[in-house]
């Protein structure tokens, strides 16, 4: 007496979307059934809940088969005759994979992606809300990216596009992962948490643009900093040697602008305003305080500003006149000089703007 079995025959790889989704959000084939169930798949199919249950549990198993050329994307694209997949269906496939959770993500920056925090990706899953298989396979995924690309020239987002066939703003976000880890950035102060993956995307994004080599168009690492630039930095002190008359331009431009009170604070403590923006510069060529970047910027700039209820209008309008007039001002003639400066402000002030919660 044979026993009943289910069998499928086919020559071609069907992908489920709906299905695929749920497989690479960590969910079990038991509990993609009951979401699909609660969804009402059996009232629009007219299937009973057995049958969908075994059409489920056929599509994880061809997912978890594939789970090994989605990790090589240029296999699955192009070299492998295991599963015949039209080209959009490879690409969408490539591209939910890849996907990640900004909360998820923020939680690996500035950590060691190391076999012992994977360990630990209980803790994200529970902070985040993200279930735990879903955690391991993002962790996977920017441990890969990072490790084949940190050491390449040229481009992170081309590079990450090439060799992993992700879209361009997804190959971008992953571009300010790698940037972020390669710098090595302090992450994990408790002041720093904070901050979003959306507001350090845009700090990566700004730094990568302005204070890297790409900015001289010369050949260049997308993880290199323009040494020459960091060693001009320090010469920004002429500025605090001159911070009297550096203060009576700001004041002069900002005076129409500023409340009463806005402005004799500002009056009152421009000195060490300036002195924490030009310190912060004078030190980024040493690898221990740029590591600290973002952290310098909190405590030595957010906070005394927060703690004077500064609005974001109030910063937007400081940090403009107090570059502005800065630039026009005779100390800062030499053009190399003024071209260190001019590019170190447009970071920080962008970063500032992004860091600010009044």
């Amino acid at each position: 007496m044979l026993s009943e079995v289910d069998v499928f025959i086919s020559n071609y790889t069907l992908v489920d979307p709906e299905i695929y989704q749920l497989w690479v959000d960590g969910f079990s084939s038991s509990e993609a059934v009951n979401t699909l169930n609660l969804r009402g798949i059996c009232q629009q199919t007219n299937a009973p809940i057995e049958l969908v249950a075994s059409d489920v549990l056929d599509h994880y198993r061809t997912y978890s088969l594939l789970e090994r050329l989605l990790q090589m994307p240029l296999q699955l694209a192009s070299e492998q005759l295991a599963f015949q997949i039209e080209p959009q269906t490879s690409q969408m496939l490539i591209e939910m994979y890849y996907e990640f959770d900004d909360a998820v993500v923020r939680d690996f920056l500035g950590k060691k992606l190391s076999a012992k925090h994977r360990k630990e990706l209980d803790e994200v899953a529970e902070k985040t809300g993200v279930l735990l298989k879903s955690c391991r396979r993002q962790f996977d995924n920017v441990k890969r990216v990072l490790k084949a690309i940190e050491d390449l020239p040229g481009s992170l987002v081309t590079n990450i596009k090439q060799y992993f066939l992700l879209p361009e703003e997804l190959a971008k976000r992953y571009a300010a992962v790698v940037f972020i880890a390669c710098m090595r950035f302090e992450m994990n102060k408790k002041k720093l948490q904070y901050l979003t993956f959306p507001d350090l995307y845009h700090c990566a994004n700004i730094m990568m643009s302005l204070w890297t080599y790409r900015y001289t168009g010369s050949e260049y690492f997308d993880t290199d900093l323009d040494r020459e630039f960091l060693l001009d930095l320090p010469e920004c002190r002429v500025l605090l040697e001159n911070d009297k008359h550096h203060k009576h331009l700001v004041c002069i431009k900002l005076k129409p602008t500023l409340l009463e009170r806005s402005y004799q604070e500002l009056d009152m403590n421009f000195r060490s305003y300036s002195r924490a923006i030009i310190g912060i510069a004078c030190n980024l060529h040493r690898s221990r305080e740029l590591r600290s970047f973002f952290l310098e910027l909190v405590e030595r700039c957010l906070e005394p500003w927060r703690q004077v209820n500064w609005s974001h209008t109030d910063l937007r309008n400081f940090l403009g006149a107090y570059t502005q007039c800065a630039l026009d001002m005779d100390v800062l003639r030499e053009a190399d000089l003024k071209n260190a400066f001019e590019r170190y402000m447009k970071v920080v002030t962008s970063c500032l703007l992004r860091m600010y919660r009044p």
